[in-house]
């Protein structure tokens, strides 16, 4: 109880070593001398990274070996002299203060932000919903799950799975992303999922540069698993009973049994391996793709990688921005002479902080040959690429010319519509360009 307690001291408030000291001689009614050099080594230990958990905290204390002494020789003198209230509005980062998330000290309140009422029968529900037990993963009727799946095969031999979040709990990750995520701000980096920012505001930072350097994320975001994200609503100031739960409402554990119904045969550039593979990988607590709170918590997981790639690219005299899992460095000379080591380097940042590059899809593009990023040209300015946009002026032409129902040879279910996305597309990248196909399919007699 009392290593408990004094994990909870630890973690209420700033975390730096005289506010911690001050709190925990508040709780034990005394300074003892052993707490600075523990202290300290929390701070070590801790301090870098996004809030633990308080069960982490306890774990550090009883491994220390200056606590294991003061525990021995002082067992009956360490006593709980007036408890540390553990409050919502604990703000373990400095950053914290300026956020306007809302306030949720317990998991009364926060059924009750969510709308629902403090019953015994809806707190279940909402655990039922946070699956923190996994109950759920390992239910074998597919109509008790919340998401619903489908598996995407990609070129490279691999797999993503999409999985959307049923009515219930998508209401609850929007309501998390409107009121929580979206107020929290990503790194000045990052350009997907941002509003205000686009491919273009991304490609645009590294147009007409000598040397650009492109990498690739391999499955970001189910490489992001629960405990991160629920770290990242302790970080914020939430309580651990609360963190838990909003972090196990935006995360999900991938049943084994949907991997049942997928064959190499359904799926044919899929092998056995890679559905093995990717069946242990979506088998732990992870982030969904598809869920409409999952592209803020990957901004947000991924805050210290966009700090630290960012440090990076200042010291090689490079620019850097992140679109999602892509991430792109751009420079002039001093970067194009160091690029092969600087590429060592990242790969190792990314490394460390729990990602792995996607070494097939890594590119180092000069001038001398066609630059792009995220499916735009960047040697001189950002633009469309020259046979995507000779394909759908074809099309336009040919649907003026033979009518549109002819060129429908993928049969879309609104034809019309795709085609003018792809025409906003274009306008939106290059507008003199986009005014030359906007003219075609206005002439179209559909």
């Amino acid at each position: 109880m009392l290593v408990n307690a004094l994990a909870r001291s630890f973690l209420s408030g700033e975390a730096s070593v005289d506010p911690i000291i001050e709190r925990a001689a508040q709780l034990l009614g005394r300074n003892w001398r052993w707490l600075r050099p523990v202290a300290r080594r929390y701070v070590e230990r801790f301090a870098e990274k996004v809030r633990p958990a308080r069960r982490s905290v306890a774990a550090f204390l009883l491994a220390d070996t200056t606590f294991q002494r003061a525990w021995i020789r002082r067992a009956g003198q360490l006593r709980i002299a007036e408890r540390i209230a553990a409050t919502g509005g604990m703000q373990p980062v400095a950053a914290a203060a300026y956020w306007p998330v809302p306030a949720i000290d317990s998991v009364d309140q926060l059924a009750r932000w969510l709308g629902i009422s403090v019953s015994n029968l809806d707190l279940c529900n909402l655990e039922w919903l946070s699956d923190l037990k996994r109950i759920n993963a390992r239910s074998r009727i597919p109509q008790l799950g919340h998401y619903h799946y489908r598996v995407l095969a990609k070129s490279s031999a691999s797999l993503r799975l999409i999985e959307a979040p049923k009515t219930r709990l998508k209401a609850i990750q929007r309501q998390i992303l409107s009121e929580i995520l979206e107020l929290v701000p990503a790194h000045s980096a990052v350009h997907g999922f941002v509003r205000g920012r686009s491919i273009k505001t991304f490609a645009s930072l590294h147009a007409g540069k000598r040397a650009v350097l492109r990498m690739d994320l391999r499955d970001f975001f189910p490489s992001i698993g629960r405990a991160r994200i629920q770290a990242l609503f302790r970080t914020m100031g939430y309580p651990e009973s609360v963190a838990n739960l909003l972090g196990g409402h935006c995360a999900n554990v991938t049943p084994r049994s949907i991997w049942k119904e997928i064959s190499p045969g359904s799926c044919p550039s899929l092998d056995r391996g890679a559905i093995a593979e990717a069946s242990q990988l979506y088998a732990r607590p992870h982030l969904p793709q598809g869920a409409p709170s999952s592209p803020a918590l990957a901004n947000l997981s991924a805050y210290r990688l966009d700090c630290r790639l960012a440090g990076l690219a200042r010291a090689a005299g490079a620019t850097y921005a992140r679109y999602a899992d892509d991430l792109a460095f751009s420079g002039e000379a001093e970067f194009d002479g160091c690029v092969d080591r600087f590429r060592a380097h990242a790969a190792a940042i990314v490394a460390e902080e729990g990602w792995t590059v996607n070494h097939r899809k890594t590119r180092i593009m000069r001038q001398g040959v066609r630059q792009h990023l995220v499916g735009l040209v960047t040697n001189r300015h950002v633009n469309v690429v020259r046979a995507d946009f000779d394909r759908l002026k074809a099309t336009l032409t040919n649907c003026l010319r033979h009518g549109a129902s002819s060129q429908n040879r993928d049969n879309h279910p609104s034809f019309r519509m795709h085609l003018e996305g792809r025409v906003i597309f274009v306008e939106s990248i290059n507008p003199a360009k986009g005014k030359r196909l906007r003219d075609l399919f206005e002439r179209i007699e559909w």
